[in-house]
């Protein structure tokens, strides 16, 4: 796996918290300091990559898993369902996309992630335009 993939998880996670504080600031939408992603800790982030990894690899459009951060080590429980979209390949080149529901504390985030690889590449988050 990339070294540049980890840090891609955490731009996405970083720039999904700051824009969320910076609109809860300005829209006095104080709810959204409490999303599932301002629980997770470094542990939670890479056992949740861990397994979508391994569903961009061996599941099939349309099938759904759970993840859940136990063992982890956060006193906060997260768990997430993760739904496999479309596959679409382009010559050599193979983009996924996901639905992942966040769940902590009675709060739900709803992300639509796309990744992408070339041949038997690393997935590489994509930054959506």
């Amino acid at each position: 796996m990339s070294m540049r993939t980890p840090m891609l998880f955490r731009l996405c996670a970083a720039s999904l918290l700051l824009g969320a504080a910076l609109g809860a600031q300005a829209a006095n939408l104080g709810f959204l300091n409490d999303t599932p992603i301002t629980y997770m800790k470094q542990r939670d982030v890479d056992s949740l990559k861990h397994t979508v990894v391994g569903a961009l690899n061996d599941k099939k459009d349309g099938e759904s898993l759970k993840w859940d951060n136990e063992g982890t080590g956060n006193s906060v429980k997260i768990d997430a369902d993760i739904t496999l979209g479309s596959t679409a390949n382009d010559g050599g080149r193979t983009c996924r996309d996901l639905a992942v529901v966040l769940n902590a504390k009675g709060q739900a985030v709803h992300l639509r992630p796309t990744f992408c690889k070339e041949g038997e590449g690393p997935w590489q988050l994509q930054k959506k335009h």
